[in-house]
């Protein structure tokens, strides 16, 4: 099998939401033996390193630079163009040209697309069987982004909606198959787009890794977020906790920690460590060392979407979780002796305290989250559904697989003519 495989980012290493997904299915298509070609973004100066990891792995990479700021300007011409900006700041001729290149010297059985804004590069091959992995849709990131901003900012954001969705209507309609990350975004996808019913493909934990290493180095009032600290639903979620929780915390568990792990810190989540009892750390080699130093998770964020790894890895790890609503939507029914919701100030404050005095019912709830991810979020688990809908479109004739294309809005703006 010949998979051509488009993500944003450098599928390694699995150290955040979107790469820790890319990883795992890229490597279970390396298990089921197939010969793969890789076209990503470069983002960061490491991603070279992962780069030469991945052509070890793989029959090619093609990961061109790009930097954020420059990438940020240039996406401002979708403003005259037409074209939704995300999908502008994505794009890279080097990358679209060999994409191209290597469809016409070698068609792929399968091309699989991470994310809406990949899909430009191979719009408009639509003899191709092409998988789309949505997670989710992400134009409503920017509809959630509008409802909180005022003046030019909430216009951009308000048109990116409608742009981005319009784009993403094209990708679900005209692409073989597609799929999202939980059933809250099955729904909201089928609100949106009703004429496109998406597989749900959660995301998945390496139990093997997120597991506890015992109590030992366990600090009874410590607390702890992980995640990418310059990803503005983390930075809003932490600030509010920081700023709106963590006081009244203190003030009822004098020696509470508030440990902030993950890499990029803005110099706003910097500027907490300033503060009594937070400590942020930054990127860490390993996330479960840290997991096992804690006594609660917390997950505070108001603006989420699908399935948030670090909920899961939390719970993996046997750690206590309170999380907001929005947090916890994509993991489906939980009970609360496996997983602590709290949306307002006091409640959370109350929860939090609760567990860091109550370590006995902080272990057990943790042992039932632990239990929990084992059995329903398995990375082994969440291939099957994948597996069988792929068996049975290539067990299919070629014409078949075909979708006839509706017309995209490529990355000019401009719908290509037939």
């Amino acid at each position: 099998m010949k998979v051509l495989f488009l993500s944003q980012r450098v599928p390694f290493p699995p150290d955040r939401g979107d790469r820790i997904t890319t990883y795992h299915f890229l490597r279970h298509f390396l298990e089921q033996g197939a010969s793969i070609r890789i076209g990503a973004l470069s983002e960061e100066a490491r991603d070279a390193k992962s780069v030469e990891a991945l052509r070890g792995m793989v029959d090619s990479v093609c990961a061109p630079s790009i930097h954020p700021l420059r990438q940020r300007l240039l996406s401002l011409r979708g403003l005259l163009t037409g074209a939704p900006l995300t999908q502008t700041y994505f794009h890279h001729p080097e990358l679209a040209r060999t994409v191209d290149a290597w469809v016409q010297e070698d068609p792929p059985d399968v091309v699989y697309v991470y994310s809406s804004s990949m899909a430009q590069y191979v719009a408009h091959h639509p003899q191709l069987f092409r998988f789309m992995q949505f997670a989710e849709l992400d134009s409503d990131k920017w509809r959630q982004f509008a409802a909180v901003r005022r003046g030019p900012a909430a216009w951009i954001y308000r048109r990116e909606f409608a742009r981005l969705l319009e784009f993403e209507r094209d990708v679900a309609r005209s692409f073989a198959a597609c799929a999202v990350v939980s059933e809250v975004e099955k729904k909201l996808f089928m609100e949106h787009i009703p004429d496109v019913t998406p597989l749900v493909l959660p995301n998945g934990v390496d139990v093997d890794h997120f597991q506890t290493a015992g109590d030992e180095a366990r600090n009874p009032h410590t607390v702890i977020f992980t995640g990418v600290m310059n990803y503005e639903p983390n930075v809003k979620g932490v600030l509010w906790f920081a700023d709106t929780c963590w006081p009244a915390i203190r003030q009822r568990v004098p020696d509470a920690t508030f440990l902030i792990v993950g890499s990029h810190a803005t110099e706003k989540i910097l500027d907490l460590g300033r503060h009594e009892g937070i400590q942020v750390l930054g990127r860490v080699p390993e996330i479960p060392p840290y997991m096992d130093q804690a006594a609660v998770a917390v997950a505070p964020l108001k603006l989420a979407r699908g399935v948030q790894n670090k909920v899961l890895e939390a719970m993996a790890t046997a750690l206590p979780v309170v999380a907001s609503s929005q947090a916890a939507q994509g993991l489906g029914p939980v009970g609360s002796d496996t997983l602590v919701l709290a949306d307002h100030e006091d409640d959370v404050v109350a929860a939090i305290v609760d567990l860091l005095e109550d370590p006995q019912r902080a272990r057990r709830i943790g042992e039932n989250a632990a239990a929990f991810v084992r059995e329903h979020f398995r990375w082994e688990n969440q291939y099957e559904p994948f597996d069988r809908l792929l068996a049975k479109k290539l067990s299919e004739p070629t014409d078949a697989r075909r979708v006839t294309s509706t017309p995209t809005i490529n990355e000019a703006g401009t719908r290509p003519g037939p």
